[in-house]
């Protein structure tokens, strides 16, 4: 408990007894206020149906200016931001002065995000506000102005990077409509959409130097030779499709995180939204802080850290993927096997190489463990809220190896594109890890 906390703590029960027990407020805890920030964002993200880079974009911003206002609970704890590209000096409290550090990290965190285009922040105002009169009930004026003060200064710092990005100027781009070459990428069944972030590669990154510093190797030559490497894995895509268990439905099932699947009912079409793999992997990032009883600012140095990650993770695949634009097993497999096949997930609407959940899977898993170790068993009840599922993992290389091979199984991705994506994941999460401790 720190100096202001107790200090608090006093003031509360002292004014208690003059008061009569009139006053209700509770002040927020502070580890779980993160977890909660973190749960409200992700029901917006959810609600809103921002493309996977996209969430990941609003994830590491926020989180980012959580973790520097908070972080000064801990004088050992060092500036995540600083060490990243583009973001320079982070603003400091002023020395002497009383600050409660978790609420500044509440204002700095929803200032990002009600900053970062998030379309329904007005659903956040009642949450928001609840937390603001908790603290101003329980502290001084001139404390509790100074820490949203100082809130908002963090939170105009992260946002003078984010509107450096380039993530403006990615909003006007042509769309993609793939091309009818031999292999190449093009829209897939059942609704034909054009591809998704093809120029997520202009993205300014966090850690990596360029978008192609982990280019993968390049995938299979196309062939339909039934000889040939391209031509086996297509064929392997088909025959797990019709043979499959029911643990490797459930497995797909699980990991499918596609946030928004467009359903079909007769001549009728709606969407059925849920959580991003980016979104999964914070809610994993927070069971094993809540698991592992970790204080708020290991805390939200694990949100911070895993959405730095996943954000570098997805430039580094959606690099690849408009750079070898694969064609997808659902085209080749009514092309050569099977008119009338359709794999067991809805195939997302951008090229297959490298996957996508296999990257920034990897790269959260690699974070995570550097946190929390490698031999931590938790049981992942992120999606149990939307789906009514939950599995039980001994480390996250598990999970993120599941996650991995899910996409085979959902009949989406070649064996291939899942191991190179599994393969560049780690490289990213390694050099974000490195490339922090270099900058110590």
């Amino acid at each position: 408990m720190n100096r202001f906390t107790k200090l608090l703590t006093v003031l509360a029960v002292v004014g208690a007894s003059y008061a009569c027990n009139t006053n209700s407020a509770v002040r927020p805890d502070d580890a779980q206020l993160q977890h909660n920030n973190q749960h409200q964002l992700t029901e917006v993200i959810i609600y809103d149906g921002f493309t996977p880079p996209v969430a990941s974009r609003i994830y590491v911003y926020s989180s980012l200016a959580a973790y520097e206002a908070v972080r000064y609970l801990d004088p050992k704890s060092v500036s995540i931001a600083e060490k990243l590209n583009g973001f320079g000096k982070m603003p400091v409290p002023e020395k002497g002065m009383v600050y409660d550090y978790s609420l500044a990290s509440l204002k700095a965190f929803f200032t990002v995000v009600r900053n970062v285009k998030v379309f329904s922040v007005d659903s956040l105002k009642a949450y928001e506000e609840k937390n603001y009169k908790a603290y101003e009930a329980l502290m001084d004026k001139s404390a509790y102005d100074r820490s949203i003060a100082f809130g908002d200064t963090i939170a105009k710092a992260i946002l003078a990077r984010a509107k450096k990005d380039g993530y403006a100027a990615s909003r006007g781009k042509e769309k993609f409509l793939g091309s009818n070459d031999p292999g190449m990428w093009r829209p897939t069944p059942p609704d034909y959409l054009d591809g998704v972030e093809w120029c997520w590669n202009t993205m300014k990154s966090m850690t990596l130097d360029s978008a192609s510093q982990f280019m993968p190797p390049r995938p299979p030559a196309f062939s339909k030779d039934p000889k040939s490497e391209f031509y086996k894995y297509a064929k392997e895509v088909y025959d797990i499709n019709k043979g499959l268990t029911e643990e490797q439905k459930t497995i797909a099932k699980y990991w499918d995180d596609n946030p928004f699947v467009i359903e079909h009912s007769g001549h009728m079409m709606f969407a059925n939204k849920k959580i991003t793999p980016g979104g999964h992997w914070m809610g994993i990032a927070g069971i094993a802080s809540a698991l592992t009883k970790a204080d708020p600012v290991k805390t939200a140095r694990a949100y911070a850290l895993t959405a730095v990650a996943m954000f570098d993770g997805f430039i580094a695949c959606w690099d690849e993927k408009y750079r070898s634009k694969v064609v997808r097993p659902v085209t080749v497999i009514n092309e050569w096997f099977d008119p009338h096949w359709a794999p067991f997930l809805q195939t997302p609407p951008f090229p297959e190489y490298t996957s996508g959940h296999s990257t920034i899977s990897a790269a959260a898993a690699t974070v995570l463990t550097d946190l929390f170790g490698p031999a931590i068993t938790f049981k992942d009840t992120v999606d149990l809220k939307y789906i009514g599922m939950q599995r039980e993992f001994n480390s996250f290389y598990q999970a993120a190896d599941e996650a991995s091979i899910s996409r085979v199984y959902g009949g989406i991705h070649y064996r291939t594109g899942v191991d190179a994506g599994g393969a560049q994941g780690r490289q990213v999460g390694v050099w974000v890890l490195t490339k922090l401790r270099m900058n110590n």
